[in-house]
């Protein structure tokens, strides 16, 4: 319904290139330059300075930045509104969820409501809290699942249940046996560590430093970026980690691994972050409900 000029302004604006913005749109440089001169002709002003190899927006440009998000936002909430009336359930569903969610606890959930709406398509990306809450709230994607709660005043932040965080080792390894660990007693250990920056070894260094143990004192042969991989290492016999208790649920189903409750437990919240606005499409609505529900029986 909206004007083609103006998404592909809107695009050029938000990439500052329109090259990138071409890519997003599919369509050539030249005919996303042709748009945007059409548009700037329509104004009798221009929207980008160009120079330096660099675009940048116009005073004007901002103004018009302004007003095209409020438009394609009506128009999107316009095709929205007219197929709820129609009785569909239809459209794209934009999740982002942190790396342990997305690979353990989202494939089963997107799975099951894809079979209910087949006519939706989820597109799932991984990324940090921050940058997952940053996203939704410039509306690139439409809910998040994260691993702590996330506050911003267009959002809406809703926890739903617990992901806990267990000593995880092979079964020949000499922690096996135990029934549950204090941190000190890693220290003694060969240890498999998370990469820095991740969620997980954010609130395993946390729990450690709580506990009177520095991180650094741990005997840390590796980093690894992916949950897979460290369960992997493990099973070797390698080294001992911590890890999400959902994210070794088939290993030890299939006794390639133990998970050990740390003492004093350690936790974190899951959580569901959405819009706060009054719009919220069916789609997102339906998935917030589907989803909540589902992982509060993942965490019971």
């Amino acid at each position: 319904m909206a004007d083609r000029r103006l998404q592909v302004f809107h695009a050029v604006a938000r990439h500052l290139s329109f090259t990138k913005a071409g890519d997003a749109l599919h369509m050539t440089q030249p005919a996303v330059t042709f748009q945007i001169k059409q548009l700037e002709e329509r104004f009798n002003t221009r929207l980008f300075d160009r120079g330096g190899g660099r675009i940048t927006l116009t005073p004007a440009g901002e103004l018009a930045l302004e007003y095209a998000e409020r438009i394609l936002g009506m128009s999107a909430e316009l095709d929205i509104r007219v197929a709820e009336m129609t009785g569909q359930m239809s459209g794209s569903l934009l999740v982002g969820a942190s790396t342990t969610i997305a690979e353990f606890l989202l494939p089963p959930i997107l799975g099951e409501f894809n079979s209910r709406y087949p006519q939706v398509r989820a597109r799932l990306t991984v990324a940090n809290a921050e940058t997952i809450g940053n996203s939704i709230a410039t509306h690139n994607l439409d809910v998040g699942v994260i691993e702590s709660s996330f506050r911003q005043s267009s959002l809406q932040c809703e926890l739903c249940g617990e992901d806990e965080l267990q000593v995880i080792c092979s079964p020949q390894h000499p922690l096996a046996k135990s029934n549950d660990l204090d941190a000190r007693a890693l220290l003694g250990h060969n240890f498999i560590a998370r990469e820095e920056g991740s969620g997980t070894r954010e609130v395993t260094d946390d729990y450690l430093r709580a506990c009177g143990v520095d991180p650094e004192q741990l005997k840390t042969l590796m980093e690894l970026s992916s949950p897979q991989a460290l369960n992997g290492v493990v099973a070797t016999g390698l080294g001992c980690s911590i890890a999400s208790r959902a994210s070794v649920s088939k290993e030890i189903a299939l006794g390639s691994l133990i998970a050990i409750p740390l003492r004093p437990r350690l936790t974190r919240a899951l959580a569901l972050v959405y819009p706060r606005e009054r719009f919220r499409s069916q789609v997102i609505l339906s998935f917030v409900e589907f989803a909540r529900g589902k992982l509060r029986d993942l965490c019971n």
